[in-house]
């Protein structure tokens, strides 16, 4: 008899043990599983989120039609660590006279180029065109209507020369835009990245690999 329930003794704690030993290594599991959905997030998630694409909210009207305000976007911010921005790229900015400030604008000139603006025309005078050439905006609802804002930045028939790492924004709402044409260049320091992808409203889902085909 004693014999008979010292083996039924040995018999349930051995599977108490196990039961013990069993759970500990589900949740030994568990913890590791959470571990590394934190380690991917720290190591490959959160850079990319910070260095690579980050989501910006379009806010007001200064690039309509081509961006309405709300709309939700990745901006690409790797490339121009290979590449200089170009003509026609759509960038996220912080605005010169307040770093806190993020300004969504079109890249119209190029440093060491010349611009004048006459007759609501965008004039370029570089190395291909000394004698200039009236910039051609397809995306722009009306391409007669960009005008001087501050004549003192651009009045009459003055030309504006741009230095080095300097570049000319604007919306693509000429009416309606805060940009270089009122508070001057945009040093490229200010280039956060470019539109990559207009996430939301899905209905307007697009991925924003190429430029506009301009006439140089």
């Amino acid at each position: 008899m004693t014999t008979q329930q010292n083996s039924d003794n040995q018999t349930e704690k051995t599977s108490k043990n196990r039961n013990f030993f069993g759970g500990f290594t589900a949740t030994a599991l568990l913890i590791w599983d959470f571990l590394k959905i934190v380690l991917v997030a720290l190591v490959i998630i959160i850079p990319i989120r910070y260095f690579v694409f980050q989501p910006f909210i379009v806010s007001g009207s200064s690039m309509v039609p081509n961006f309405q305000d709300g709309e939700y976007l990745i901006i690409d911010e790797l490339s121009y660590n290979f590449g200089d921005p170009k003509r026609g790229d759509v960038i996220v900015m912080r605005y010169p006279k307040d770093e806190n400030q993020f300004f969504i604008k079109r890249i119209i000139v190029l440093p060491g180029e010349k611009l004048q603006l006459q007759n609501g025309k965008v004039i370029i005078y570089n190395d291909e065109h000394p004698d200039g050439v009236a910039l051609d905006e397809k995306y722009l609802p009306n391409q007669s209507m960009t005008y001087e804002q501050d004549t003192v930045l651009l009045g009459g028939s003055k030309i504006l020369t741009l230095g080095a790492g300097e570049y000319f924004v604007m919306g693509d709402n000429r009416l309606a835009s805060s940009d270089s044409r009122d508070w001057g260049v945009l040093p490229e320091k200010d280039i956060i990245g470019k539109v990559f992808v207009r996430a939301l409203p899905l209905t307007e889902f697009k991925f924003f690999t190429s430029r506009p085909a301009y006439n140089f």
